[in-house]
C-alpha cells in the first residue's frame, strides 16, 4: 500500500485502475475528449483506469488499485480585506521566493513570448541574479514574435535563441510525441516538438509561465447566474468544430442519451464541487481543477522531454495566495503588469504583443483613433503578402496540415485501415472533406482530434499483438 499526495495543479498524471469497472473504452469521455481537447476530470481512455485527483491524498494497494481517496485542498475565495500595494507585496515576495527555490544555483532556461507571465520571469530571474538562457519561436511565415521576446532579453542581458517553426515537422516526430503525451492532447498545440532536438542541446532546467495568465486575471464576468454558468464555460472549453465532431462520434457509437445533455450534466456536476459562490473565482478554480491538469500539464511533457521543469505559478502556495486576494487586485492582469512596471521599467516599456503596438505603461490606448494607423498599416502588409501569394501563418496546424506532403501524410493516418473499426470512416471522410472545403479554421480541430484518436488506436492495437 501506498499514499500519493497530488498537488493542487498537478504537473504529471498519475493512472489508477478502479475495482469493479470493466475493462472496456469510455466512449462518453472521449466524446468529451474530442469536443474539448482534454479528459475531463478523472477520466481516460478507459473506464477501469483513472487519473488521481489533483489536491487529494490517495492509497493505491501493490496492484495499483485506487483503495480511496480524499481531498486535502479545496478551492475557495476568502478575499483579505488591504490594498493593492498590499497585495502587490505578497505575489512579489512569493513569486521571488519560489523562482529563488526552485532554480537555485542552476541557470534557468526560460521561453519568452510577448506576453506577461515569461516578461514576469524574466524580471524576477533578473533581478535575482540568475544565469538564463532564453529562447523563443515564431511560426514560418508568420508574425516575427520572437522579435518582442529578443529585445526583452537584452534589455535583461540574456542569452537568446530565435527559433522558427517548420513546415510538415509533425510526421517526422510525431510517434515520439505519441510517446510522450500518451495522445492525452492533440499532436499541434506543442509547437516546441518542432525544435525539441534544438532545446535538448541548451543546459539548465525549464522555468515556464504556465497558467499565470489564469491565475491573474479574472476568471469570468461576476454575477453570471447559476444557471448560465454551464454556458459560459463551455463557451471557454469547447473548441471551433468540437461540438459537431464529439455529437458525430457519439451517435455513430450509439450511446445512450445524447452529447449535449451529458455535456450539461457533466459540467453541473463538476460546479457544484465547488463551494465558491463569486463566479470569477469559481471560473477560475474550474479551469485550474479540470483545465490545468489535464490540457496544460500534458504539453508539458514535451518540455520535460528536453530538460527538467519548474512553473512558478503552479506552486500550492501561489494557488493558496490566490485564493486569498480580492478578484478586483487579479483582474486584467493588474498585478504581473505593475510587478514589472516598478522592478523593471525598461522591460514594461517593450511592445505587449497581445495590445501592439502599445506597451505595458500605455496599453489603455489601444483603442480608437490612438490605434488606427497601426491597423491601417498592418492591415495593408496582410493585403500586400496576400497579393504575393505569401499566406500568413498564425497557428501551427497551417505548417501541418496544408499542403500536398501535409494532406498525403495526414490522410494515411486519417484513413488508415484499422482506424476503420474505431471511427465511422464516413465521418471522418465528412469532417476532412468540410476541412478542405469549406472552412479551414473551422475544422481544424476535428481534423486535429481525429488525427491522435487515428494515431491511439494504432499504438493501442500495436501494443496487443
Amino acid at each position: 500500500m501506498k499514499k500519493i499526495k497530488t498537488p493542487i495543479i498537478p504537473i504529471h498524471q498519475t493512472f489508477v485502475k478502479i475495482k469493479n469497472e470493466p475493462e472496456e473504452l469510455d466512449h462518453k469521455a472521449i466524446c468529451l475528449f474530442a469536443a474539448t481537447g482534454f479528459f475531463w476530470d478523472d477520466s481516460t481512455y478507459w473506464k477501469h483506469k483513472k487519473v488521481l485527483r489533483p489536491g487529494t491524498i490517495s492509497e493505491i494497494d501493490n496492484n495499483g488499485y485506487l483503495v480511496s481517496s480524499k481531498a486535502w485542498f479545496k478551492w475557495y475565495y476568502k478575499p483579505r480585506t488591504q490594498s493593492f500595494v498590499a497585495s502587490l507585496q505578497q505575489y512579489q515576495e512569493l513569486f521571488e521566493q519560489i523562482i529563488e527555490e526552485q532554480i537555485g544555483d542552476q541557470q534557468a532556461i526560460l521561453p519568452l513570448s510577448g506576453g506577461l507571465d515569461s516578461r514576469s520571469q524574466a524580471v524576477a530571474l533578473k533581478k535575482l541574479g540568475k544565469k538564463v538562457a532564453s529562447y523563443s519561436y515564431s511560426f514560418q511565415g508568420g508574425y516575427k514574435e520572437h522579435k518582442i521576446s529578443q529585445q526583452i532579453a537584452k534589455v535583461c542581458d540574456f542569452e537568446f535563441q530565435a527559433f522558427e517553426i517548420p513546415p510538415h515537422y509533425l510526421w517526422d516526430s510525431i510517434d515520439e510525441l505519441a510517446e510522450i503525451n500518451q495522445c492525452y492532447s492533440e499532436f499541434t498545440h506543442p509547437r516546441q516538438m518542432g525544435v525539441l532536438e534544438e532545446l535538448k542541446k541548451m543546459e539548465g532546467l525549464f522555468s515556464l509561465g504556465h497558467w499565470g495568465d489564469v491565475l491573474f486575471d479574472k476568471g469570468g464576468d461576476e454575477g453570471i447566474q447559476d444557471q448560465d454558468l454551464v454556458d459560459y464555460i463551455h463557451k471557454k472549453v469547447i473548441k471551433k468544430g468540437g461540438m459537431e465532431l464529439a455529437q458525430s462520434i457519439w451517435q455513430s457509437w450509439n450511446l445512450e442519451g445524447d452529447f449535449k445533455t451529458y455535456l450539461k450534466e457533466t459540467t453541473q456536476t463538476l460546479l457544484k464541487r465547488i463551494d465558491i459562490q463569486n463566479t470569477s473565482a469559481k471560473v477560475r478554480a474550474f479551469k485550474s481543477m479540470y483545465w490545468a491538469p489535464r490540457w496544460t500539464s500534458i504539453n508539458l511533457s514535451v518540455f520535460a522531454a528536453a530538460h527538467p521543469i519548474t512553473l512558478p505559478y503552479y506552486d500550492d502556495r501561489m494557488c493558496e495566495l490566490i485564493c486569498q486576494l480580492p478578484e478586483a487586485h487579479l483582474a486584467d492582469r493588474k498585478l504581473q503588469i505593475e510587478y514589472i512596471k516598478q522592478n523593471n521599467p525598461q522591460v514594461a516599456k517593450i511592445v505587449w504583443q497581445d495590445q501592439k503596438p502599445f506597451n505595458l505603461t500605455n496599453f489603455q490606448k489601444n483603442k480608437t483613433p490612438y490605434n488606427l494607423p497601426y491597423r491601417v498599416v498592418d492591415k495593408l502588409k496582410r493585403e500586400v503578402q496576400a497579393k504575393l501569394g505569401k499566406k500568413f501563418i498564425q497557428r501551427n496546424w497551417e505548417l501541418q496540415f496544408l499542403g500536398k506532403e501535409n494532406e498525403r501524410q495526414l490522410e494515411s493516418h486519417l484513413f488508415n485501415s484499422n482506424f476503420k473499426d474505431f471511427v465511422d470512416p464516413s465521418l471522418v471522410k465528412d469532417l476532412y472533406t468540410k476541412f478542405k472545403t469549406q472552412d479551414q479554421v473551422f475544422y481544424s480541430h476535428p481534423v486535429s482530434m481525429l488525427l491522435t484518436l487515428s494515431v491511439w488506436n494504432s499504438r493501442e492495437l500495436s501494443s496487443r499483438e
